[in-house]
Formats: C-alpha cells, sequence, structure tokens
C-alpha cells in the first residue's frame, strides 16, 4: 500500500505543476498568482482544503488534473466548493475533461446548497476539442442560473481572460469581482470584432474591469490587485449571511485503534477476504459500532455508528459475494436509515452479486433488484469508498457512481469493471470455443492463449483506481489513513442542504 500511495503522490504532483516551472515562472513575473496559490489565500487561515478529482484526465492526451482546481474549503466560516483555473496549462483552456470537472463541481454544489465561488482566468475552449465541449459546455452556464435559482450564491471572482463562453460566468454569478487592468471580459475580441463588424477597439475598452466597473455595470468590485480581488471576494461571503440548515454534530471522539494499520488491512490480492470491521473501528468515533442483524446475511456488515460526531449508517462488504439475504438485508436497512433521516456510507469490496443456478431459482435477481431500488430511491445522503473490488452489479447495489452518492473517493487498492479480468477473458473464450464447435472448426488454441492474455491485461489497467479516477468516475483517489478525514468533511459539507424529504420507494419485488 505504501507503494501505492508513492505512485498517487508522484500523480498528483503532476497536477500541482500545472504546466510546469516555466509557466509557473513567467505568470509569476507578470504579477500573478498560480492557481493554488489563490485558493489558498481566499480560504479561511489553516482551514483544510478537501481537493476533488485532482488526477481528471489522467492517462488521456491532457494533462492530469484537467487544468482546473475544485475541490470544498471554508471562506468567512462557510463551506464553498471553490474552481480556479489554471492559466499555465495552455492559458487556462477548457479540455473535455475540465469540462467534466467544472461540471461534477457544480452538482456538488447545487445538491449540498454550497456557495459556488469561480476563480476566474481562461481562454476559453481548447478549440481543437471544440466538438466536445462546444454542446455539452452550455450546462455549465445553465448550472449557474440554477444555483442561483435555488438559492445557492456564486460569486466570479475575475484575474485575466474571461472570453467568447467564458464571459458568461460572471454574466450569470450572483457577485462579480473583477482586478484593474487584468480582467478581460467580453464575448468576442478585438480580432473577431474587426472581422465581424470592422470596428477597431482595443482589449480595456472592450472588455477591461474598469470599463465593466464604470460602464457596462457588469463588474460589481472592481479590485486593485490580485490580493485584493481575494479580500472583496472575502467579504462578499461573509455578507451572504449563509446558514447551515443541517443538525450539529455531536462532540467527535477519536477511533481507539490506529488509522495506519489502515495501511494493511486490504490483501494485495483482492480475491482474499478481509473483515470490515477492521476498517470501521479505525474511522468511527470511540470504534463504537452497533451492528444489525450480525447473524443473517454475513458476507454484507451494516450497523450504525458516529463519525466527528455525526451519525451515520454503514453497509460494507465482508466476503465480497453478494447473496439475496444479504440483499434483503441491505434494504431493510436502507429503509431504516431513511425513516431516521441518517446518511449512508458504503465501504464497497464486492465481486458482485452470486451466479448460478441455485441462486437463480432462489431469486437472486429480484432480491439484487430490491437492494439496487431501496439504494436508487432512498433519500438520505450517500457516501461511497471503494476499497478494494467493485465488480458487475455489486458495484450499483453498493452505490456506485451511477447511483449519484453525494461524494466518492477510492483507495490505491481499488479495482472496478464489469467482472474480473481472468473471468472476463474466460467468458469470451469459452464464447469463442463455442462458436468455433457450432461452425465445425478447430479452435486455436494458441491464439485463445493469446487472447486471454491481451484481455485480461486490458481490463487490469482499465480497473485501476489512476484509470476510473481520471474519468472521473470517483472524486479522488485517497490515503487510507485519511478517510476518516475525508468523510468528517463530506458530511459537514452535507449540512448545508436541507434535511431530505421522507423515502419514496417503487414496488419491492418480494
Amino acid at each position: 500500500m505504501l507503494a501505492k500511495l508513492r505512485d498517487l503522490s508522484a500523480e498528483q504532483a503532476k497536477a500541482v505543476a500545472g504546466g510546469g516551472p516555466k509557466y509557473a515562472e513567467r505568470h509569476h513575473r507578470r504579477g500573478k498568482l498560480l492557481a493554488r496559490e489563490r485558493v489558498e489565500l481566499l480560504l479561511d487561515p489553516d482551514s483544510p482544503f478537501l481537493e476533488l478529482s485532482p488526477l481528471a484526465a489522467w492517462g488521456t492526451d491532457f494533462p492530469v488534473g484537467a487544468s482546473v482546481v475544485t475541490g470544498i474549503g471554508v471562506v468567512e466560516g462557510v463551506e464553498c466548493v471553490i474552481t480556479a483555473n489554471d492559466p499555465t496549462v495552455r492559458g487556462g483552456a477548457s479540455n473535455p475533461w475540465t469540462l467534466r470537472k467544472t461540471l461534477r463541481a457544480a452538482d456538488i454544489a447545487l445538491e449540498n446548497r454550497l456557495p459556488l465561488i469561480n476563480l476566474v482566468e481562461s481562454g476559453g475552449a481548447d478549440l481543437p476539442t471544440q466538438k466536445e465541449i462546444f454542446i455539452p459546455g452550455g450546462r455549465v452556464f445553465r448550472d449557474l442560473t440554477r444555483l442561483s435559482a435555488a438559492g445557492v450564491p456564486t460569486v466570479a471572482i475575475v484575474f485575466g481572460n474571461s472570453t467568447a463562453g467564458g464571459a458568461y460566468v460572471p454574466g450569470m454569478s450572483d457577485h462579480v469581482v473583477m482586478v484593474k487592468e487584468r480582467a478581460k471580459v467580453f464575448l468576442g475580441g478585438p480580432p473577431l470584432v474587426k472581422m465581424a463588424t470592422g470596428e477597431e477597439a482595443d482589449d480595456e475598452s472592450l472588455g477591461g474591469a474598469e470599463m465593466h466597473a464604470r460602464v457596462s455595470g457588469l463588474a460589481d468590485h472592481l479590485a486593485l490587485d490580485e490580493h485584493d480581488a481575494l479580500r472583496l471576494g472575502r467579504r462578499v461571503v461573509r455578507r451572504l449571511n449563509h446558514r447551515k440548515p443541517g443538525p450539529a454534530p455531536g462532540a467527535a471522539r477519536p477511533p481507539l485503534y490506529d488509522e495506519e494499520e489502515l495501511l494493511g488491512i486490504v490483501p494485495e490480492d483482492l480475491r482474499v477476504p478481509f473483515d470490515p470491521r477492521e476498517v470501521i473501528a479505525r474511522i468511527v468515533d470511540a470504534s463504537e459500532f452497533d451492528e444489525f442483524k450480525p447473524l443473517y446475511g454475513e458476507s454484507l456488515v451494516t450497523g450504525w455508528a458516529e463519525l466527528h460526531g455525526y451519525p451515520i449508517g454503514i453497509l460494507a462488504n465482508a466476503r465480497g459475494v453478494l447473496f439475496s439475504e444479504e440483499a434483503r438485508k441491505a434494504a431493510q436497512f436502507i429503509q431504516l436509515a431513511c425513516r431516521s433521516g441518517t446518511p449512508l456510507l458504503f465501504l464497497q469490496n464486492t465481486t458482485g452479486y452470486m451466479v448460478g443456478k441455485e441462486y437463480e431459482q432462489g431469486g437472486i435477481i429480484k432480491h439484487g433488484a430490491m437492494m439496487i431500488n431501496a439504494v436508487s430511491n432512498s433519500t438520505v445522503p450517500h457516501l461511497t469508498v471503494v476499497m478494494g473490488a467493485s465488480y458487475g452489479a455489486g458495484n450499483y447495489g453498493m452505490c456506485g457512481r451511477a447511483y449519484d452518492p453525494r461524494f466518492l473517493f477510492s483507495w490505491p487498492s481499488a479495482k472496478s469493471a464489469v467482472m474480473g479480468p481472468a473471468q472476463l477473458a474466460g467468458v469470451l473464450s469459452i464464447v469463442g470455443r463455442a462458436a468455433a464447435e457450432a461452425r465445425g472448426q478447430a479452435y486455436d488454441e494458441q491464439a485463445d492463449a493469446a487472447m486471454r492474455q491481451m484481455v485480461e491485461a486490458q481490463i487490469e489497467s482499465e480497473s485501476l483506481p489512476f484509470f476510473l479516477s481520471g474519468r472521473l468516475y470517483d472524486d479522488g483517489v485517497i490515503d487510507p489513513r485519511d478517510t476518516r478525514t475525508v468523510l468528517g468533511l463530506c458530511l459537514s459539507a452535507i449540512g448545508n442542504a436541507p434535511a431530505p424529504a421522507g423515502p419514496g420507494f417503487g414496488v419491492f419485488r418480494m
């Protein structure tokens, strides 16, 4: 695990580096702050920042981090979602992964009713990839208006270019701060205006901060420099009079067991089962866990606990496979959590629902459907941590990304795919062998072995946490020792949204 964490640190360092030393130094020479420096100065001193999707775009043709920093931090005592363009990467231009990462941040802001602060300096769309950005990119502006309509404040602090479609970010925000002689906000720059209308115009008269503060009225606050802009941004947040409607947490009590031991709980071979109670004992308050139905459906551990003073219900895979008993147990437990308004934490290590004649006849499909029905329609917040395997429909039943948990994080030991690499390659081999026999042809064993090896290697690489996190199938890969802290920050953020309505379940097939 320590070796995997060293690999994780190396990949995260690429995101922190942005465009590299050359462009960072050029940015500083121009008197500008880097994206993470802006975030740090915006936040309350010594307060945490939960960075989201730092490995976005990993394994693609685009830089790790997707040229934008997103996360949750505290500004003037208010938890906010913060996005900051990284202008050291192609001038902060948005590529397809920048868009996905930005949209995910907006979803988190809306669902958890967190004010959204955009630290803007972007050259707009990365033009060579415009076909992947232009159509879905309209959601960025739609989301800003929906946040405002839902009573979630939006703030834009503009440090440099915010052009073309990017001009609508300040245009659709509730509060706008612009830096004097630096911010440039216009739908079309001087070259485009010249081409379209024949008019001669310079940057400042067309979209400068002072013009927008004095003439167009787009800027609410004119900052003297970047530090002043961040000061004004903090003042705007202070005047939001934001109050958390959720219940205050109780006193947090540290676990009785050392979090360092989390490094050695998940076996390197995920086929070897481990007891998730060992994980629970190292992340919940005072290591106290009131287990629900401990003698029934023993492959799924369920029960109640507190984490940083917040009550939670926990569902954790014990031996990987989900049987009918586990599915029914989960559905009942989720219903109870909904009745008491208790958030749910899913700790994933599952190979999926059990297959075979006995289990099909015993109703595994309808019982699995019952569990998925309960997960899909429960109204309490869900948090998911993928500790080990996450295969097949088990990923769905244990609240994978498709089921919209409020937050989903992975450990470096996680793997996720439709099934394990060996199983998937074996299925293809069986199908190919049967097809050859049906045609009366001899089966090529040498080609079969090569196919299996190739498929296993492909599925293995595509099921690793860096690959999945790069495609935003989680909100980040985390050190297991940070699990309690990360979940505590998420539970606190969730408290900004009103209490959920009562459950509205579909028909449970009994």
